[in-house]
């Protein structure tokens, strides 16, 4: 099948950066039409002329700002956004704003040496924009909705059980999985099994976006820190430019029926994988080595195959893996990949993974 052109609206006050993702953009076969605006106000009057199928969005700028922006694009008509922005600290929590409210990917952007910034990992902004072109935008806004567990305010949240543990659960996605995992961590109980995630990510996000999770979930979430032990009513998230794997220490007790076997993560350096640092294959791959068939394993939306082939090793090594549905995922990329190299017992739509979770996990 031809995949049609993509139009892309690049919406930054800097000349600099307009020229410069101009030209990467519009040297790229699958884009037959790039067009530039140096604040929102002028990009209304464009969009109005012509509607993009992507939208290019800097967060600072003159008139309107990029979070205000892109609110009113979902007002209107919902359209897949990619924020490029810069990686200062009220940045990044604005960017995981502008994620809650329908952006559907980051690509951090630095204040100083931009020029070769783009050039050396142009690649990053050109795969956002197709992944955000491939986005089903009635679905870019906002996320489906689970039953909702209750959040526990932080400071009377019970401690996590410091406890053996036989099961983990591994959920990979990336495009429209900030808004994904959302909705399944909110849906699930404090008592709930010890989770491992990969959220693909940059570097110095992903704590922000751990710590908008755990104000909102009843369980506890948070940034993965080498060594931390995998506990029921705790989400580990992976780190922004590492990988994250499970190792197991200790066995069944002879002696009781209660598992001993304790999970830690190792959160490591070392090359992209499948284009990702953290990839989820490299994270499903070590739960199938150290859970086997006491984990579950949960693809959700993202676009590419990455964490397909490591589902199928956890499949094989005997876990349960659940992948979530064409008609929830914003990109329904990586969880087709897993169904057609059979990594997939099951597909359920994102307000029913939590539920899938809790009976499974």
């Amino acid at each position: 099948m031809t995949r049609r052109p993509i139009s892309v609206l690049i919406v930054d006050d800097s000349a600099v950066v307009r020229q410069l993702l101009s030209a990467r953009l519009g040297g790229c076969a699958d884009i037959d039409e790039v067009r530039t605006a140096a604040d929102p106000i002028f990009a209304m009057s464009a969009m109005n002329r012509s509607w993009p199928d992507v939208v290019v969005l800097d967060i600072e700028m003159p008139r309107m700002d990029g979070l205000t922006f892109l609110k009113r694009i979902m007002e209107v008509r919902p359209t897949p956004v990619v924020i490029c922005s810069t990686l200062t600290q009220q940045g990044v929590k604005t960017t995981m704003d502008a994620l809650a409210a329908g952006a559907v990917s980051i690509v951090p952007k630095p204040s100083i040496g931009l020029k070769k910034f783009i050039e050396d990992d142009s690649g990053d902004i050109v795969a956002a924009v197709k992944a955000a072109a491939a986005a089903a935008a009635g679905k870019v806004r906002q996320p489906v909705p689970a039953a909702r567990v209750a959040p526990v305010p932080v400071g009377a949240r019970p401690a996590v059980a410091d406890l053996g543990t036989d099961r983990v659960v591994a959920i990979g996605t990336s495009t429209g999985g900030t808004n994904a995992l959302e909705t399944v961590l909110t849906g699930l109980p404090t008592n709930c099994t010890g989770i491992v995630v990969v959220q693909h990510m940059p570097e110095k996000f992903t704590a922000a976006f751990a710590d908008r999770l755990n104000a909102m979930c009843a369980i506890e979430v948070r940034e993965a820190v080498d060594g931390d032990r995998v506990l029921p009513g705790r989400a580990l998230i992976a780190p922004g430019g590492r990988h994250l794997e499970v190792n197991r220490n200790g066995a069944p007790s002879p002696l009781s029926a209660t598992s001993q076997q304790q999970y830690r993560v190792r959160v490591l350096d070392g090359p992209p994988v499948n284009r990702h640092r953290p990839s989820v294959d490299v994270l499903f791959r070590s739960v199938a080595k150290a859970a086997g068939p006491n984990a579950l394993g949960v693809i959700m939306t993202g676009m590419g195959d990455d964490g397909a082939r490591g589902l199928l090793e956890m499949r094989r090594a005997g876990a349960a893996t659940v992948a979530q549905d064409e008609a929830t995922c914003v990109v329904y990329g990586m969880p087709k990949e897993a169904v057609q190299l059979g990594a997939v017992e099951r597909q359920a739509p994102l307000g029913s993974i939590a539920e899938v979770i809790r009976r499974n996990g």
